[in-house]
């Protein structure tokens, strides 16, 4: 019996599969080793200012507005697990796998062009694409839910970016232009740092083309032409955020524009330092504003910068895919570290996008290293090895709250919002005497918000330490009249039974906020315990009509209504 045999061309292409088969199984497993501790993390910092990431907050349907994809991933997570983060994070590491797999694809493409040679390739490719996966400055954007913002847009933007290599004719057809758009909006409705991409599309046809010619710009111009059109139509939504937005665009009062840029030519050293040797690394930098251009070395920074750009274009030529690289990450760092202000100098998720340019580099420098391919894949293995366990060292400290701020105060200990973090981590387990020595060490930093102060305030009401809770109360409610604090006010009264001082708070919350449903349920509690059970009964139901979910209101609610029927 013949047996009918594929041809030897299929037989080939369904063998050269199973080599990055096992690769993507490989990088599954050990990103979900390397970030274990981090599965099961708490909600941190910002994640409680999320549409989705408690049940409270939870809709029925996905929010509309700004970053429209992002906030669609939380509510497809609350819908499937609630305030439980296992799914959270399952989803951020699997964004995270695809952003590498499309690092591979794209720096397999720049190699290839930069003439290395065909059996180096795929280990270098391979070798930048498992560095992206496991290097521990990437933990920021992969651990916090709230670091999604980051690792969705950018996998938008590098799928973007792969179509636009990997696009068959020299200038872009149409298919491709609405692909790449497509993909770049994506982007841009997950998190608007990804607006970057334009230019590093113009980089690229400037600098792949036979001696740096405008030709591939010229091209393509069907992409560059919707492009442009495109970002006339999207200034019109940016606008309020660059000059509107309380904490980042021309609107913030901390410093101009010039100083943050100042700053910034010191802060791009940091991101390469960290690149390079990720230690110290720190959820929350005190990195303080160079106000004018000698101020902290802004100005070294500065020349240093000018000096490699300089040192990148002279030597464009003899180190092209490095020099690339280089200009690549200026560009990926421009809308968050150039001119455009944003509050906090530092973030180290804002390399996860730009990292591709330093991993250009490194690429490029280790392609010149005269080794075998099996000597440099060893070599490779083992930085990549010693990243992963850096990296499931620091997703431990993004594990919970306590880690993360007991690391971070011993890197920023003159930041009061880092103690302030750190004195709240000890309130949520309910250590209020913790909490209250944490609380007065971020005061004795720095003038206390009203948000430390109410926090603080608290922590002695819980202790039953009520003119203590009261002082703290009162001294929050003079830096912010919230009908919050005075709610509170109104609680802690209450709890005291110092009941006209407690109406008089509760009635002062209603004033300025007639919509906030538990100054009516504290009022309500006044009310019964002081046997007006009818009055309790009407604001119950009024604190209930607000919010349905008022903790404990329903069964509040039936005690009143049994206890007004008795009477």
């Amino acid at each position: 019996m013949k047996v009918k045999t594929q041809p030897r061309q299929k037989q080939l292409a369904k063998a050269s599969r199973w080599p990055f088969l096992v690769a993507a199984a490989v990088a599954l497993i050990a990103v979900f080793l390397a970030y274990g501790p981090a599965l099961h993390g708490e909600f941190l910092f910002d994640d409680y200012a999320l549409s989705y990431t408690l049940p409270t907050a939870a809709s029925d349907a996905p929010a509309i507005g700004v970053r429209p994809v992002l906030q669609l991933t939380y509510w497809l997570n609350s819908q499937l697990s609630g305030d439980d983060t296992f799914s959270y994070h399952v989803v951020n590491l699997l964004i995270h796998c695809l952003a590498s797999g499309l690092i591979f694809l794209i720096v397999l493409r720049l190699v290839e062009w930069s003439g290395v040679e065909k059996s180096r390739r795929t280990v270098l490719a391979a070798f930048a694409a498992f560095l992206f996966l496991l290097h521990p400055a990437q933990t920021e954007a992969v651990a916090y839910v709230a670091g999604r913002s980051e690792s969705l847009s950018t996998m938008f933007a590098l799928a973007a970016f792969a179509v636009f290599l990997y696009r068959r004719e020299t200038a872009a057809t149409w298919p491709v232009v609405v692909e790449v758009l497509a993909l770049f909006g994506l982007a841009l409705a997950s998190k608007e740092q990804t607006v970057a991409l334009p230019a590093l599309l113009l980089l690229t046809d400037f600098w792949w083309n036979p001696g740096f010619s405008l030709r591939g710009i010229a091209g393509n111009w069907r992409l560059y032409t919707v492009m442009a059109v495109s970002a006339a139509v999207g200034m019109a939504f940016f606008w309020r955020l660059i000059f509107g937005a309380k904490t980042a665009g021309f609107a913030l009062k901390d410093f101009t524009w010039y100083q943050y840029f100042f700053t910034q030519c010191r802060a791009l050293f940091v991101y390469m330092r960290e690149f390079i040797l990720p230690v110290d690394l720190n959820a929350d930098w005190d990195f303080p504003i160079s106000r004018t251009i000698l101020d902290r070395g802004a100005i070294v920074g500065l020349i240093a910068l000018i000096a490699l750009a300089g040192a990148a274009w002279i030597l464009r030529r003899r180190f092209r895919l490095a020099a690339y690289g280089f200009f690549a990450y200026l560009i990926l760092m421009a809308p968050t570290s150039s001119i455009l202000p944003i509050q906090d100098a530092i973030a180290e998720r804002r390399l996860y996008f730009s990292i591709l340019g330093l991993l250009l580099i490194a690429v490029d420098l280790v392609s010149r290293i005269k080794i075998d391919r099996r000597q440099l894949a060893y070599g490779g293995a083992a930085v990549v090895l010693i990243a992963a366990v850096a990296t499931h060292a620091r997703a431990a400290v993004w594990a919970s709250p306590m880690a993360l701020w007991q690391d971070t105060v011993r890197k920023s200990p003159n930041k009061t919002r880092v103690r302030f973090q750190l004195a709240f981590a000890y309130y949520a387990r309910q250590d209020y005497p913790a909490a209250i020595q944490k609380f007065a060490e971020a005061a004795r930093v720095g003038p206390p918000r009203a948000d430390l102060l109410l926090d603080w305030g608290l922590s002695y009401a819980a202790l039953h330490e009520t003119d203590r809770a009261l002082e703290k109360l009162n001294e929050a409610a003079a830096l912010t009249p919230t009908a919050h604090v005075y709610s509170q006010i109104g609680q802690v009264n209450g709890a005291a039974k110092r009941w006209p001082e407690a109406l008089e708070a509760l009635n002062r919350a209603a004033a300025i906020d007639p919509n906030y449903a538990l100054t009516y349920f504290y009022r309500g509690l006044v009310y019964y315990s002081t046997n007006q059970c009818g009055k309790a009964v009407q604001e119950y139901r009024h604190a209930l009509a607000l919010d349905p979910a008022t903790p404990d209101g329903p069964e509040a609610l039936r005690q009143a209504t049994a206890c007004a029927a008795g009477h």
